[in-house]
């Protein structure tokens, strides 16, 4: 089997094949070698100049010139491979160090657009009925009717009949009032005629009978004439408070109200100042708003007259998981501040909160008395501010834009008020620049960007539009 080329195979190839090589020589003499094949038996015996193919085993030599030989063909089949190996180093591909490819940051930005905006002014606050009242009994007896809406609950017109206590007891009164002053009448009308006959008799008397003023009225029966008007003055007064008291016994709904509490039912007899239910009115309802001293400076707030234009309020709360809003005015404030909180209490008014006007039909949530409601109050217009989300705003009122150059760069702004998720920077800010809504370390100030989307600083406004005045 020939040998190929050391320097042809890396390195751990040649080292297998040269120890192979060197297993497979039975014999090295001064005459030659023999090479065994796989199976061991002898193939070729190689000399010097001639090459002798037999199976007769080589001539016998010292075991000196043995050992020199097989130390040589050692020596030089290491040498070969060494020289090998150094080729195969020498020779080897070359590493490039490739330097990291560096990509830009990645961001959203607003663009800003300065303009007028009114800060809203967010209060909270409960529903209260414009007018609650208990309605008292003013007569006594039982109750013999009472009205279907007549639930607590109920919506009742104003004027409406809740119920009746039983008037036959006041109809007699009635009566017999009716009678005592048609006797009263009867009885001054007896007494004038007297009187006017006294009169002509006290004409006819000589003029020396007529002693003194006070005869005179005796015998023209002038108390008499003055008892019986006095009577009849007493009998219509009970004539009047004998109807109050019939009147009396149908209790009606002072105002279009709600039935808050119910006291008395069919049959009970009540005594006069009995508790018989409690209604709120629910044409109007209001919210009391507190303010604190912070955020009045955002307020057109009314002066002495009041206010000129009305303010808008919107109150909404969640209902079945949905937020739903209902409109309303700023109508006053309190007056003064509240000495334990410190805050200044503002109503607002809400008209026809149960939408009991519309019937429905506009398919409005009734906004119920006793709902606990956030309020946003219009604030007054102030001009050249940006809108931005809060999440933009770093500590020291710092934030990032993106450079004519598209490089990450800080920016310090001054902002006028932070209202929940939204600031008011009132300068700082150019009209145009480019405001980074991505969140960055503070390390890549200078950084390249690559710009994904772009939005207006106006979509961040809350909602509170400039109002024409």
């Amino acid at each position: 089997m020939p040998l190929l080329p050391v320097f042809d195979f890396p390195g751990h190839y040649l080292a297998g094949r040269l120890s192979a090589f060197l297993k497979n020589f039975s014999h090295l003499s001064a005459g030659g070698l023999w090479y065994k094949d796989a199976s061991g038996k002898p193939l070729i015996a190689r000399t010097g100049p001639e090459l002798v193919i037999s199976r007769r085993r080589a001539p016998a030599v010292g075991t000196l010139a043995l050992k020199k030989s097989q130390f040589l063909i050692s020596i030089a089949l290491i040498a070969a491979a060494s020289v090998a190996t150094w080729l195969l180093y020498l020779n080897r591909p070359s590493t490039a160090i490739a330097e990291p490819e560096v990509k830009p940051i990645t961001v959203d930005v607003a663009v800003v657009a300065r303009e007028t905006i009114r800060i809203p002014v967010h209060a909270q606050g409960t529903v209260t009925p414009l007018q609650a009242t208990v309605i008292q009994a003013e007569v006594k007896g039982r109750v013999v009717e009472v009205s279907e809406d007549f639930n607590v609950g109920g919506f009742v017109a104003a004027g409406e009949i809740l119920l009746r206590i039983d008037p036959r007891d006041y109809q007699t009164n009635l009566l017999r009032a009716q009678a005592a002053v048609e006797s009263a009448e009867s009885n001054l009308a007896q007494e004038r005629g007297r009187a006017e006959v006294a009169l002509r008799e006290w004409q006819n008397l000589p003029k020396g009978s007529q002693r003194s003023q006070d005869a005179r009225d005796l015998y023209l029966r002038k108390p008499q004439l003055e008892q019986a008007e006095a009577q009849l003055l007493a009998a219509r007064a009970d004539l009047d408070t004998a109807r109050d008291n019939l009147e009396r016994t149908i209790i009606r709904a002072p105002y279009p109200a709600l039935i808050r509490h119910k006291h008395i039912d069919l049959g009970q007899f009540v005594a006069a100042g009995s508790q018989l239910a409690e209604v709120v009115s629910v044409d109007t309802a209001e919210v009391r708003l507190p303010l604190p001293q912070s955020r009045l400076e955002y307020l057109d707030l009314p002066g002495l007259q009041g206010y000129k234009q009305p303010v808008a309020i919107d109150l909404y709360t969640d209902i079945a998981g949905e937020t739903r809003h209902w409109l309303a005015n700023l109508h006053r404030t309190e007056g003064i501040f509240d000495e334990r909180s410190r805050v200044l209490f503002a109503v607002a008014r809400v008209e026809d909160p149960y939408g009991l006007n519309k019937n429905g039909k506009d398919g409005s949530e009734p906004l119920r008395i006793g709902t606990f409601v956030n309020a946003t109050i219009e604030g007054k217009a102030i001009a050249d501010l940006v809108t931005l989300p809060r999440s933009v705003l770093r500590a020291g009122n710092n934030l990032w834009v993106v450079d004519a150059n598209n490089r990450l760069r800080n920016r310090e702004v001054s902002v006028l008020r932070v209202g929940g998720e939204i600031i008011y920077v009132e300068s700082g800010l150019e009209e145009g620049d480019l405001v980074s809504l991505t969140n960055v370390d503070s390390s890549l100030n200078g950084a390249d960007v690559a710009i994904l989307s772009r939005v207006s600083s106006r979509s961040f406004n809350p909602g509170s539009v400039v109002a024409k005045r």
